[in-house]
């Protein structure tokens, strides 16, 4: 379980419009490796500089990999909160910490429709990690601050946040095609997660 912890986040946190170039590119066929270097040769995600671009593609590469034919088809043709979700969930689905901080954290509040979200709710969940397992307690102050600020962002981003600086957290309208959809790849816990 421990090994599976990653703080990748800070360098690649929500990328929606990144994923998205990404998965036109596999909707036309193209190999993993292909898109890799069409990423970087054509400077697809218009990246201000190169160095952005090699930290950020591995997560979105991942992220690729857990977006099926069906999603793919939703994200590409739905509406941007239907893309935004799946965003989310690929991001979950390939970041087991993220996924543990929207499970313990984001989902408990909006079961309790408890939507107060305070800098001391992810304060102690990193705390409780850090209690929990030895690579997150390895980490530094610094990692462990610049991650927090990635959660928030993707929070924000996602449209579970209010506003960036906010404290108010909201319910995400979840399109009944991908839940069900979900469901039946049996990754229903990911629709938990998101405070379904």
């Amino acid at each position: 379980m421990e090994s599976q912890y990653s703080s990748s986040l800070n360098g690649a946190s929500y990328l929606f419009f990144e994923l998205k170039q990404v998965v036109k590119l596999k909707q036309k066929k193209f190999s993993n490796a292909e898109i890799r270097k069409k990423v970087i040769e054509e400077n697809i995600f218009q990246f201000g500089n190169k160095g952005r671009i090699k930290r950020s593609l591995p997560s979105i590469m991942r992220r690729l990999d857990v977006i099926d034919e069906s999603l793919a088809k939703i994200m590409l043709e739905g509406s941007l909160e239907t893309g935004k979700v799946i965003n989310l969930y690929a991001i979950m689905k390939t970041d087991l910490l993220f996924f543990e901080f929207m499970n313990e954290v984001i989902s408990e509040k909006l079961y309790m429709n408890d939507y107060l979200f305070e800098k001391k709710d992810i304060n102690i969940f990193f705390t409780v990690k850090s209690e929990q397992s030895e690579q997150v307690a390895n980490w530094s102050i610094t990692n462990i601050e610049r991650l927090k600020s990635a959660y928030l962002q993707v929070l924000f981003e996602s449209g579970m946040l209010k506003q960036r600086q906010s404290n108010e957290l909201n319910r995400l309208i979840i399109d009944e095609q991908i839940k069900e959809h979900l469901r039946q790849i049996g990754d229903a816990k990911y629709v938990q997660a998101m405070g379904e």
